[in-house]
């Protein structure tokens, strides 16, 4: 990103969109200055100007709510900012994981077109998420939460275990809830970890591009 073609209001600020590189959804409209935007890039977490304050505000520097940022990008006109982050809590002042939370308009036949080619993964990612910042009772995901790192290591070690044996056995049904409980509880590690799915899902693309193909040793 060249921060010097970057267009600026005609009060130094920039529009920036923030969005949660996992689950791609719209966090938030907030606004960059200059300033916010190099403290951004430096800190590795979103910075922004707060025009009703007339001051920089790091988000989450009070709250503990912080967004981690993976991507910035600016449009073709290059006066908006997409940030794209890993969120470690709401990004509403309201306690929601959106500002974006309130229904204006909203057409059931297309939204269900769009919901058939939301893959599941991508659901059960922003569900994981959500149950890591609101901690509900009872809850299973809470739980392996609540004990942390080394449980769900555990975890994982020991249905990737029952992933091998279910094959060995040539077990297709017992393979499948096995395989079901390896991913759910991966992306269990993967929130923990604060890693995104995307980054997952990129290494696997660029892997099997053309450029990263395996060649043949001459």
């Amino acid at each position: 990103m060249n921060l010097e073609t970057i267009i600026y209001d005609e009060k130094g600020l920039v529009p920036a969109i923030v969005q949660d590189a996992g689950t791609g959804e719209v966090l938030t409209l907030a606004y960059m200055n200059k300033e916010s935007l190099q403290l951004s890039i430096e800190k590795g977490e979103t910075v922004f100007f707060s025009r009703s304050r007339n001051e920089l505000w790091h988000k989450g520097e009070t709250s503990g709510n912080t967004q981690k940022i993976t991507e910035m990008k600016y449009d073709c006109d290059q006066d908006a900012i997409v940030v794209r982050v890993v969120p470690a809590g709401p990004a509403c002042h309201t306690g929601a994981t959106s500002c974006f939370s309130e229904t204006i308009y909203q057409n059931k036949e297309a939204q269900q077109a769009v919901q058939t080619n939301v893959t599941f993964l991508t659901e059960l990612e922003k569900l994981i998420g959500k149950r890591k910042t609101e901690m509900p009772e009872g809850s299973y995901t809470t739980y392996l939460f609540d004990k942390g790192v080394d449980k769900i290591l555990k975890k994982v070690g020991e249905e990737a275990a029952e992933v091998i044996i279910a094959a060995k056995n040539r077990d297709a049904e017992e393979l499948s809830m096995e395989s079901a409980d390896l991913l759910y509880h991966l992306f269990v590690l993967l929130q923990e970890q604060e890693l995104p799915f995307q980054a997952v899902l990129d290494v696997l693309k660029a892997r099997h591009s053309d450029k990263d193909e395996p060649k043949e040793n001459e």
